[in-house]
């Protein structure tokens, strides 16, 4: 039974829905329409890809064994996340926008929309980026002839850019105004906050265009906000590039400016080192070359005064043996220097790029290795730091790499040092020696060999030092990035969006969706009662009948047209009352409702007939004294009715009229008295329906409303059954609460329900079976008959 009672409700929601297809289908017709011109007229947005391979560095020897000592915190390879960060950060994206020159933006003005053009522009708009200038806004240029043209502010939404603080941009204190509107092609435009000027590329007269001025910071944050980057998967170390954009060759040439600056920053971080030690060498051989040159000079001079040119056999001896220790001794002081150089630079914790160990000659592989990872530690921490801030994970973690490669550094430095000047204190030992068997040679020849030793030791370290700048020069020129590019920015064919498809879906459910969405709030908040089974279920008494709308301008079709639908719901309703108070010869039924209009003098009306035709004797009591409306639908006179019995002598028998009808007579309710009430409630109105009861079958009373009066609850004792009759969408539903009270508190007994002026179809068929779709109508009474439809078609009728 619930199962049965839950598909009943469905059908009722379904019937809710459907009476106002047309509505409904409309809503939906527009809505398909609204998606099919948004997608016709609505921008294209195409995808732009790329990808870049990121590489990761291959552990060193000095990783290795700091790794093994504990010290893992040494990484070099690069990190997938750093380099996520660093295609997205806001530094690169403003280094690449500046190359590209993107600050003027030009759109061609069309109908519907307004599209940006980018490379081929039929003019030139150059600016002056070192004063402030206007940003956002529009303007609006139509060229006149080849040689000037009309400009106008077509959007004043401007911002005053100043170089002198790039990131903040003020609102203009005066109003944005041209000082005229026609410009000759070149001509400085000039003004509060602007200067620029047009230049002519192959504009035609009338052709119109739009431009507006964007500061690189802005063009960058933009750029940096629509840019994504991502693996390719979790595995890969692949990053994917890509780019939303109306503009495809504009995405395009971004993202590949992009890759490029990026590449190139990484290439630039990379020759750091091999430009350190070229700087190095050159402050060496800037002395030496002073050394060289005085040196040689001394020995031509000394050979030129003295005619002395070769030395001896013995003193050739001496003096090779004496050019190997120098040369020797030579290179070792370079090192102490260098060793001594790094020692300064790891006390005073600076942060400039190390000269590497192999290039001045250290063949140590340890300190080769620590040097080369602090290098490239020091290098990704500048990278970091200029696209995170120092509290960045990141960068905390990679400062923490650099200070333990610092401290293993230092006490490798410190070790070197100790070890290389015992070297060289064990060279000038052996110099030394050497140096006393020069003596023993005569005087020129020693003085030939002094000056001949001088200057071979300067030219070993010019030599050496030449070599070594000539190895870190081909270095530098042969370093490459370990990143690459794979892909290079490409463009979808198709446009990401609009997505026409899901637009075209999206309207077809937001005009099913909107129309449903108003009818239920509609319902929601109606507070008339439309629904019979809602009535049923809030009103405490049976709801005994109802009665279809009436569509003609006759008020009592029970008749008229005895053969209508609307006259055989006032049978089945006299039907049902046989069953209410059953073997009763006479019956006395009253009629009432909780406002006027409600349609009970309609209902008291047709139901006298409906037992006139029975061939009961019949009498129809207008009671409603204040608003008496019987005598104009029997085309009566209501001159004398019940207010004159009950205000004078005159007897009942005297007012009773005919109806015109058999079997039917009407009491009207006479001249409005002032006092009805007062009048209803005499013992003397008691009595008169006493003999009005003996007389007739049948006694119909067509009280008034009981919400708005007080006496027809003081009537309800005279009659045998009552009906409280509400009409459909016009009672009230907190009007239910009236009859609930008067059987709650009121304490009446034999009363029940009737809804008028049925003609809302909510699923169930009128008259819970009895089809009908007529009967009461707005100030008009009369009968159509109807052929009774099948449900679906009765749902597709309009209301």
């Amino acid at each position: 039974m619930p199962q049965k009672e839950d598909e009943i409700d469905l059908k009722v929601l379904l019937f809710n829905y459907l009476q106002y297809w047309p509505i409904i289908a409309t809503c939906m017709f527009l809505g398909i329409a609204s998606a099919f011109i948004f997608n016709k007229y609505a921008t294209n947005i195409y995808k732009v890809e790329s990808t870049v391979l990121v590489v990761d560095d291959k552990p060193s020897l000095g990783t290795d064994l700091f790794e093994s000592s504990g010290l893992g915190m040494l990484q070099g390879k690069s990190n997938i996340e750093n380099e996520i960060g660093i295609l997205k950060s806001f530094s690169l994206a403003e280094e690449s926008v500046s190359e590209l020159n993107l600050n003027v933006q030009y759109f061609a003005e069309g109908f519907f929309k307004t599209s940006q053009i980018y490379l081929n522009t039929p003019v030139l708009v150059t600016v002056d980026w070192d004063q402030p200038q206007l940003v956002g806004g529009m303007f609006r240029i139509e060229v006149l002839n080849e040689d000037s043209f009309e400009i106008e502010i077509l959007s004043d939404e401007f911002r005053v850019f100043n170089p002198a603080d790039p990131y903040y941009k003020t609102i203009p204190e005066n109003e944005v105004i041209l000082k005229k509107s026609i410009y000759s092609f070149g001509e400085l435009i000039e003004g509060e906050n602007y200067a620029f000027t047009v230049n002519q590329v192959s504009a035609l007269p009338e052709d119109v265009l739009l431009f507006n001025f964007v500061d690189t910071p802005s063009l960058a944050l933009k750029f940096k906000t629509d840019l994504a980057v991502a693996p390719i998967n979790k595995q890969a170390s692949i990053l994917s590039l890509s780019l939303e954009t109306p503009v495809r060759k504009l995405g395009e040439n971004y993202i590949n400016k992009m890759m490029e600056m990026y590449l190139d920053r990484e290439l630039k971080e990379k020759n750091r080192a091999s430009e350190s030690t070229i700087r190095f060498i050159e402050e060496q051989l800037t002395g030496i070359s002073d050394s060289l040159r005085f040196s040689e000079n001394k020995l031509q001079e000394y050979r030129t005064e003295n005619r002395v040119f070769n030395l001896s056999e013995e003193g050739s001896v001496i003096f090779q043996r004496l050019q190997e220790l120098e040369k020797e001794r030579g290179q070792t002081e370079i090192n102490l220097k260098y060793y001594q150089t790094l020692r300064t630079y790891l006390a005073n914790n600076q942060n400039m790029e190390l000269v590497a160990p192999s290039i001045i000659g250290v063949t140590d592989p340890l300190l080769n290795s620590l040097v080369e990872s602090l290098s490239t530690l020091q290098a990704d921490q500048n990278r970091l730091k200029s696209n995170f801030s120092d509290q960045a994970p990141a960068v905390k973690e990679n400062a923490t790499r650099i200070q333990n490669t610092r401290n293993a550094l230092q006490e490798n430095v410190n070790s070197a040092i100790r070890n290389t000047e015992n070297v060289l204190a064990d060279l000038n030992s052996q110099i030394k020696m050497l140096e006393q068997d020069v003596n023993s040679l005569p005087e020129t020849e020693r003085k030939l060999l002094g000056f001949q030793r001088q200057f071979s030791i300067n030219e070993n370290i010019y030599v050496y030092l030449l070599q070594k700048k000539a190895e870190a020069e081909i270095t530098k020129a042969a370093n490459m990035p370990k990143n690459s590019i794979l892909d290079y920015a490409k463009t979808g064919q198709l446009p990401v969006a609009p997505k026409r498809s899901l637009n075209l879906l999206i309207g077809l459910i937001l005009g099913l969706i909107l129309p449903i969405g108003f009818i239920t709030v509609k319902d929601f908040l109606n507070t008339k009662i439309e629904d019979p089974k809602e009535l049923e279920n809030q009103i405490k008494v049976p709801l005994i009948g109802m009665i279809g709308r009436n569509t003609s301008e006759d008020a009592i079709p029970v008749l008229n047209n005895p053969r209508s639908s609307v006259t055989e719901s006032f049978r089945s309703l006299r039907a049902d009352m046989s069953y209410l108070s059953p073997n009763r010869e006479n019956l006395a039924i009253l009629f009432t409702s909780s406002i006027s209009g409600e349609g009970k003098t309609f209902v008291s009306i047709n139901v006298a007939a409906v037992y006139a035709l029975m061939g009961k004797k019949t009498i129809l009591i207008g009671l409603d004294l204040r608003k008496p409306k019987i005598a104009e639908h029997f085309g009566l006179v209501n001159d004398k009715g019940m207010s004159t019995c009950l205000s004078s002598n005159t007897s009942w028998k005297e007012v009773v009229k005919s109806s015109g009808h058999n079997h039917l007579d009407v009491i009207l309710s006479g001249p409005i008295p002032p006092n009805p009430a007062e009048l209803l409630l005499q013992d003397k109105f008691g009595q008169i329906l006493r003999e009005i009861k003996a007389e007739y079958d049948v006694v119909i009373f067509d009280c008034p409303p009981v919400g708005l009066v007080s006496e027809t609850k003081e009537l309800f004792a005279f009659s045998d059954i009552n009906f409280f009759v509400f009409r459909q969408g016009y009672s009230m539903k907190g009007n239910t609460q009236i009859l609930n009270n008067l059987v709650e508190k009121g304490g009446v007994s034999k009363i029940y329900g009737v809804l008028n002026d049925v003609h809302i179809d909510k699923g169930y068929g009128y008259g819970y079976g009895y089809g009908y779709g007529y009967g009461y109508g707005n100030n008009s009474y009369g009968y159509h008959e109807e052929v009774q439809l099948p449900w679906w078609k009765r749902a597709l009728k309009r209301r």
